[in-house]
Parts: structure tokens; sequence; C-alpha cells
């Protein structure tokens, strides 16, 4: 089996901006707020001078796990991409909610639910502050969203009055992932799409231990019977874990091996701006489609996964 790693970031945002990176920090814009923040990949060196650094809203210090802020910075803000709004925050583990090289995903997710003309159930699992369902149910999918986190399930009921997705239909449920799947596999129920954004280590609403190279083999094939008849997607996205983008890539498509379709698998990224803007990773993904789609890098996804393969 030929398999090529693709590298994707995304190119439509308005409301965001890497504005530099190096020296184990990246410098971003959040709306009208300016962070710097840790980044243990970005090796090399800044290529701003000091003052926009220095000029930032807030500072990360890794040291004490604490942000310095300017005096009158707001916390929290709003931001919107396209039809979603969405609250953002100055957290302690130096995130603030939004992913935002997560947006390809979104449109990827976007593009195949719309082409489909049939109705759609999504399964989200580890959904965090919801910004993937609320993409899936704009584009018209039913979602059932899956999070072990209560903060993090109210961040994401927020996200969705902001967004304007009261009626949406959206199950929201707080539980432990792989007990909620083995639940609905006995129930009989079935998805056409299923999203994962496993972490490298947590802990359930009850205290259950969850360590990836353990539980992820085991939560993939607890998944099998979940798949509907007609399967439309399949997305694995994963942080800081030390596993190669293969990994996900061969546990999709032994999943997936019965349904057809393709697989991708590879890099997320966030590009610098200006026009030689370096490429900052950020995270693993892997994910199937039983049918071709528009994909709004694809010319440059082609490119590097080329280059990639020839390596």
């Amino acid at each position: 089996m030929s398999v090529g790693r693709d590298l994707l970031w995304p190119t439509d945002w308005q409301t965001y901006e890497l504005l530099d990176s190096g020296d184990g920090m990246r410098l971003e814009r959040f709306g009208d707020l300016t962070l710097a923040r840790p980044e243990p990949q970005a090796l090399w060196r800044r290529r701003l001078p000091d003052g926009p650094w220095r000029a930032a809203d807030a500072t990360f210090d890794g040291e004490s796990d604490r942000w310095r802020r300017r005096k009158g910075v707001r916390d929290p803000w709003q931001m919107r991409h396209g039809d979603l709004r969405f609250e953002l925050r100055l957290t302690p583990f130096r995130h603030t909610g939004l992913f935002p090289e997560q947006a390809v995903n979104w449109q990827w997710m976007h593009d195949l639910i719309v082409a489909a003309r049939r109705p759609i159930r999504l399964l989200n699992l580890f959904a965090y502050t919801g910004l993937a369902t609320l993409a899936a149910a704009r584009a018209g999918a039913e979602v059932t969203h899956v999070d072990a986190s209560k903060p993090a399930m109210a961040w994401a009921r927020q996200n969705q009055t902001l967004s304007n997705l009261e009626a949406a239909p959206i199950r929201w449920l707080l539980d432990d992932a792989l007990k909620f799947v083995q639940r609905e596999a006995r129930r009989g129920n079935r998805y056409d799409g299923i999203m994962l954004d496993p972490p490298a280590y947590g802990r359930g609403p009850k205290g259950e231990l969850w360590r990836f190279s353990e539980g992820f083999p085991t939560l993939m094939e607890a998944l099998r019977p979940l798949l509907s008849d007609r399967p439309l997607l399949l997305l694995v996205n994963a942080y800081s874990i030390t596993e190669s983008p293969l990994v996900l890539h061969h546990l999709v498509d032994q999943l997936m091996a019965n349904h057809g379709g393709t697989v991708s698998s590879g890099e997320l990224a966030l590009r610098e701006s200006g026009p030689d803007g370096r490429l900052l990773p950020t995270s693993l993904f892997a994910r199937w489609s039983g049918t071709a789609t528009r994909d709004g890098n694809a010319e440059r996804r082609t490119q590097n996964a080329e280059r990639a393969h020839s390596a």
C-alpha cells in the first residue's frame, strides 16, 4: 500500500493570524487581541523584532502556568469564523478554546455533508468547545456531541448560543468516550460520520484513565458497530502524541476497509503571515471519506504530499 503524507493549513481565516514563531514561542492575533505563548516545536529563530512580542496583549508564562496581561485586556472575548461565533478564554493550559488549524477539517466536513444530499448523523467524541460540532450542524448534520469535561460542555453550549444554532439538532452528552460508544453499540444506534480528537492523556467524568497508546486502538475497534450502511466520513485528529501519522492512517484504514472510499493522513499546520511565511506544525490527522470532495487546499496538499512521498 502506498501512503502519502499530506500537509494541510487553513487559508480562509480573517480573524486569526500567526504573526511569528520561533525560540520556543508563537505570536498570534485572535480577533483584536495579540497573544504570545509557548510552542515547543518552534525551534527556529523569530523573524520579527522584539517590539511586537513585547506589545502582546497577553503572554503565557510557562514556569508559573499563568498569563501576564496588559491592563484592560478582555477575558473572555469573542471571535468569528464564517457563520460561527464563539468565545475564547485565556486558560491555564495556554490554550484559548480555539485551534485555528482545524478550519481545514471544518471545511472538509462541510463539503462532504452538503454534497451528500441526505440526512447525516454524526458523532463527535472528545468534542471540547464544540466548534467542529457547530460546523457540522451548520452544514445540516444531526450531531451527537460527547465530552468528559463539564466546563468544556458548558463552554460548547455557550458557543452554540453565540452562533445562533440553538435550534440545531445537537445532542449534548457528558460521558466517557469508550463507555458511551459501547452503550451506543448495544442500543443499535448508527452514525454516518464520526469525529475523534483524543488526548494523549486524560480522565473521564468518573476518573476513568485514558492513555492514547492503550485506549485508542480499543476505541477504534469499538466504533465498528456504530457505522451506518452508508458511512460518509471518519476523522481522527491528535495533539501531543508521540505516534506517527501512519499509526492513525493504518487504524482508520483497518476500520474502514470494507467500505471503500479513501484514507489520507499527515499533519495540520499554521502559516505565518507574509508571502514566504513558515509553516508551524500543530497536530496529526487521518481521515476517510466515502466520496471525493473539494478541498480549499487541494493544490497545496497535493504538492506537499508529493514532496513528502518522494523524500
